[in-house]
């Protein structure tokens, strides 16, 4: 199949590439969707399969150049969670939110990055990159089986509030660790080297909430047709993606304050559910990238490093969750589960892996990589399970709904 697909010209490659990848996903997923594993799950797998590691059937000069997919993915996927920072939900939960946040995502970070600079004596640069990317959780495998069971609550409000704004606070600290550890690798660090991506990065929310206002406006116009709007919200979503990517900061941040700005100026969901509607294919060739990216040979260097990131990373996500709840007076059963439904991480913390093994010597960066979508698979495989116990134990199911 490789050989079949080189011999054509460039556009011919791409083409055909894109329609493997594509079909392939589709395919796998069906297996995956039958053993019940997350689809997610299955992309990964799939890229594994096609990639170099296995039957090698995508030229490795097209993976190379398909990295401004990822980019796209993730101002989607950011876009999406700005959804959920409405104005009226975050006055009502006010401080006790923020601080289960901030507690659960940092004490998870800290201790990543203590046990592998210490306990395994890495580089800090390495420990501080992969401690930031732990404090990441993926809000998609928990939403969905919120869904799934029809789960309602005080433990489920507060669950969807802290999954929301996990990822901020991981971005807020991949900034800033990335800037010290990229420093690091390449020169000297300076004062100026830790402030410049910071000011770059507030520069990039304005950006975002700029880019909220101005949408809100050009689509307040009640003729404005479905294609349209799409289109317009896409253009933005790439001019945020590229003009960060031109002073090298994740679009993340930005995209997410464009979807919260847009989200309270306008109360349309609407716009939301089209691009939800649009971004399957985008989603699917990322995560079968991330899959292709997966040198199975490094596997064989993960080994304790890698169980010991995918253990540290649940015992602290839990033990924060835990003393911040019953700092905060929360009740018991927000207090000994929330932390059990903080498992999966998939999208942001994959997207970062990437960032992050650019900045990180070779050796490192792959190491990096493999231990992020090696984790991303068994979390997500063991993280739906786990938001269904918590959603359970803590009695937000209703019992025509538990099976």
């Amino acid at each position: 199949m490789r050989g079949f697909i080189t011999q054509f010209s460039d556009e011919t490659e791409v083409l055909l590439v894109l329609s493997v990848i594509l079909l392939a996903g589709f395919l796998l997923t069906r297996l995956t969707n039958k053993l019940k594993l997350p689809r997610v799950s299955g992309y990964i797998l799939t890229g594994i399969l096609i990639g170099p590691s296995c039957l090698n059937l995508i030229p490795g000069n097209i993976i190379d150049h398909m990295g401004f997919l990822s980019d796209m993915a993730l101002a989607f996927i950011a876009f999406g969670v700005g959804k959920f920072f409405k104005k009226e939900v975050l006055e009502k939960t006010g401080k006790k939110i923020i601080l289960i946040t901030v507690c659960e995502s940092l004490l998870a970070g800290i201790m990543v990055t203590a046990v592998v600079y210490w306990g395994f004596s890495m580089e800090w640069e390495f420990a501080l990159i992969l401690g930031s990317i732990a404090t990441a959780t993926a809000p998609a495998s928990t939403m969905m089986t919120i869904r799934q069971y029809k789960a309602k609550g005080e433990f489920v409000n507060v669950l969807l509030q802290v999954v929301a704004l996990d990822d901020v606070v991981c971005l807020l600290a991949f900034s800033v660790v990335s800037a010290m550890a990229n420093r690091s690798v390449h020169g000297g660090l300076t004062a100026q080297d830790i402030i410049l991506p910071i000011v770059y990065n507030i520069l990039a929310l304005v950006l975002g909430g700029v880019c909220g206002v101005i949408l809100s406006r050009l689509l307040i116009s009640p003729g404005r047709s479905k294609d349209n709007r799409l289109i317009l919200a896409v253009a933005m979503l790439l001019g945020i993606s590229g003009i960060c990517a031109a002073v090298n900061v994740s679009p993340l941040l930005s995209c997410m304050v464009f979807g919260a700005s847009y989200i309270n100026l306008t109360k349309d969901k609407k716009l939301y559910r089209q691009i939800d509607n649009f971004t399957p294919p985008i989603m699917s060739i990322f995560f079968i990238l991330s899959g292709m990216s997966l040198d199975l040979k490094i596997l064989k260097t993960v080994g304790v490093v890698g169980v010991a990131y995918f253990l540290v990373r649940i015992i602290g996500k839990y033990l924060g969750t835990y003393l911040s709840c019953a700092a905060m007076h929360m009740s018991k059963e927000i207090s000994r589960y929330m932390g059990l439904a903080l498992i999966p991480q998939a999208g942001v913390a994959i997207g970062l892996a990437f960032l992050g093994k650019r900045m990180l010597p070779a050796d490192m960066g792959d190491l990096l990589l493999a231990i992020i979508l090696a984790s991303s698979v068994l979390y997500e495989l063991i993280g739906p399970a786990s938001a269904k116990f918590a959603l359970l134990r803590s009695g937000t199911v209703p019992e025509k709904n538990i099976k």
